[in-house]
């Protein structure tokens, strides 16, 4: 893999709402020092980088997504000095800490913003995207908010009207909107270099990288992504060059354009990827001409299609392989439901399993290495909408307010699962079968193994339509792995002729000896709900 971060090739990751997380100032907020407190478990979780979502200053219309200061904590969140003690003090458990970085558009209440809102031209005129008029409410492709400032013009959201678009240009500026500024004019030439001062300065405190928010937004009326590309691969370069070791992560979910575009990894999202959907998050309609296949693969019930997600999955994979690696989460801030809702934790167990042996990086969502489940029913908490059910308060113990804080329930940034069975940390801290000590177990698994880990071979061995187990192996230099899983309830039997059958087989994890030698075969017999990694004392036949 052409990449100059080595360490991604060993890195588990782990996302944290820091509002949600662990909250030490009794404010009803999770914090810096709350997060920095509890790096001791996420190192025993086996965890070596960490995805922070938004902690710049910001009002918060967006839950941080809408910055107002690009270069200063928030408050409610701790201070800058805070910070650097997170990156020193992760740095010193062998943890990697990367920012959320949201380049493609502010809060409305930034002061760049407010000055471009001016009538007279100043420095920030350009910075925004604005028509010449404020009576132009529509164009085709863009969102528009007028009648807000004394500027005679419309500016350009990229999501709420409280995000108004930074200019990085038009890919293909319309000769009828004259407004529409090519990408080497000084409006856009001057964001791209405050894109880089902003990524220095955290870069310079000890961050090891970026998470970057709407990645493919930037240049506007651009088919194909060719100049935001070109934006991202200059950015690249110049990282390569004067930090060579920071990670680049794309929100983009198109892995063969995000990767080309020079950025290390990208995730397949469930709103951008019907195969990562099909995984865990795919559910029935039910009735005549239904999808026969409407359950998630990784149900019990034993309805879904591997092969949603195989396709989809090896066609991105051989495309960008040798580039960068496709990140595969058990969730995030913006998916509802949780991985945890309605599954028992042997289901979700086998999840894991596919998770930790699968190329590329795997992100672990706050809560989810416990089971945590969403809350249905709650308002739209900083923008949140339909998602704030996934954002709640970590349960770190039985007690008041789950260990999360010890604020006062009403004031807390969003309510504890009332559920008096809600799993905890604590709860599960010395049972050997809980979800949390089996997904320790799966990253030591992972790090253990170089066959398992980012950039080691990949090949489906076993993926059949509407059929179960999904097989597959992973191998680096002499070592050979395969995975073997069945989240379906009942009992499956495969051949595999396409195995050594001079090979002795040695249980990494999992199920034990489910394999048996005829004179030219292997067969795997599972039970239903199972699963394992097994290591071939010889190379697999090709």
């Amino acid at each position: 893999m052409t990449t100059t971060s080595s360490w991604l090739q060993d890195a588990i990751f782990y996302e944290i709402y820091p509002q949600s997380f662990y909250d030490t100032n009794r404010d009803g907020i999770g914090d810096l020092p709350g997060i920095i407190e509890k790096l001791d478990y996420i190192q025993v979780l086996g965890v070596n980088a960490i995805w922070l979502n938004p902690c710049f200053e910001s009002p918060f219309q967006d839950a941080g997504y809408d910055v107002s200061d690009y270069y200063r904590v928030a408050p409610r969140y701790g201070t800058n000095d805070d910070l650097k003690r997170l990156f020193d003090e992760a740095r010193r458990r062998g943890i990697r800490v990367l920012l959320d970085l949201v380049p493609g558009h502010t809060s409305h209440l930034h002061p760049w913003f407010q000055a471009s809102c001016r009538y007279q031209r100043n420095e920030y005129t350009d910075w925004y995207i604005w028509t010449d008029s404020g009576w132009t409410w529509e164009v085709p492709g863009l969102r528009l908010v007028g009648g807000y400032a004394e500027r005679d013009g419309s500016y350009v959201t990229n999501f709420f009207y409280s995000q108004p678009a930074l200019n990085y240009g038009f890919a293909n500026p319309d000769p009828c909107h004259p407004w529409q500024q090519p990408v080497d004019a000084p409006g856009p030439q001057a964001v791209r270099r405050e894109l880089r001062k902003i990524m220095a300065f955290w870069l310079d405190m000890g961050c090891s990288g970026f998470r970057v928010d709407m990645a493919g937004s930037l240049v506007k009326n651009d088919p194909g992504w060719r100049e935001t590309a070109a934006l991202w691969q200059e950015v690249r370069a110049w990282l390569d060059l004067e930090y060579p070791e920071a990670a680049l992560v794309a929100e983009w979910s198109n892995p063969p354009v995000s990767i080309g575009a020079g950025f290390h990894m990208d995730f397949l999202l469930g709103f951008d990827s019907a195969g990562y959907q099909s995984l865990a998050r795919k559910t029935s309609t039910g009735g005549k001409g239904s999808d026969p296949y409407g359950c998630s693969f990784f149900d019990p019930a034993g309805r879904g299609n591997i092969r949603q997600f195989v396709d989809e999955y090896q066609s991105h994979y051989e495309a960008t392989k040798d580039q960068g690696l496709i990140c595969l989460i058990t969730g995030n801030h913006d998916i509802v439901p949780r991985l945890g809702d309605g599954r028992a934790n042997d289901d979700m167990a086998l999840y894991y399993l596919f998770l930790m042996t699968m190329p590329g990086a795997p992100f672990i969502y706050y809560g989810d290495e416990i089971g945590m489940r969403s809350l249905v029913g709650l308002p739209g908490k900083e923008g949140a909408l339909g998602r704030a059910g996934a954002r709640t308060p970590m349960q770190w113990n039985g007690g008041p307010n789950a260990g999360f804080s010890t604020a006062p329930a009403e004031t807390l940034y969003l309510p504890i699962d009332p559920d008096p069975r809600r799993p905890n940390v604590a709860d599960q801290e010395d049972d050997t079968a809980s979800l949390l000590n089996r997904v320790r177990r799966l990253s030591a698994l992972r790090h253990a193994h170089p066959a398992l880990q980012a950039a080691g071979g990949f090949q489906v061995v076993y993926a059949e339509w509407g059929r179960y187990p999904f097989i597959y192996r992973r191998s680096a230099g002499d070592e050979t792995i395969l995975v073997a899983i069945n989240p379906a309830a009942y009992p499956v039997e495969v051949s595999l002729p396409n195995l050594s059958t001079n090979a002795t087989i040695e249980t990494l994890y999992g199920l034990a000896d489910p394999f048996t030698r005829s004179d030219d075969r292997w067969t795997i017999k599972m039970p239903g709900v199972s699963g394992g990694a097994y290591r071939f004392a010889y190379r697999l036949i090709e």
